[in-house]
């Protein structure tokens, strides 16, 4: 069964390499879905998969990328996207 949840990360995540780096975490894991830039300067991030997998990568995001600042993130669950792979947007 699969678990999906969508995040709000604030902070300096974005023009450091946040997405790609949450994309490679990811996909290393074997975990589905995105991150993309919203327009308040904070990534919006969607993780489907494994229970286990997504909360691996839940404490990526919240870690951040080394030269990320994460500030906060706010996780939601939410239904599966039907995402294959995972997109940088």
């Amino acid at each position: 069964m699969n678990h999906c949840v969508a995040g709000v990360v604030r902070g300096k995540v974005q023009g450091v390499f946040f997405r790609r780096y949450v994309q490679g975490i990811a996909e290393a894991i074997g975990v589905r879905g995105y991150a993309r830039n919203l327009p308040d300067g904070g990534v919006e991030v969607l993780l489907c998969g494994a229970q286990a997998d997504v909360h691996q990568v839940q404490k990526a995001v919240a870690r951040g990328s080394p030269s990320a600042r994460v500030a906060s993130v706010t996780w939601r669950a939410v239904e599966d996207c039907g995402c294959v792979g995972f997109i940088v947007g």
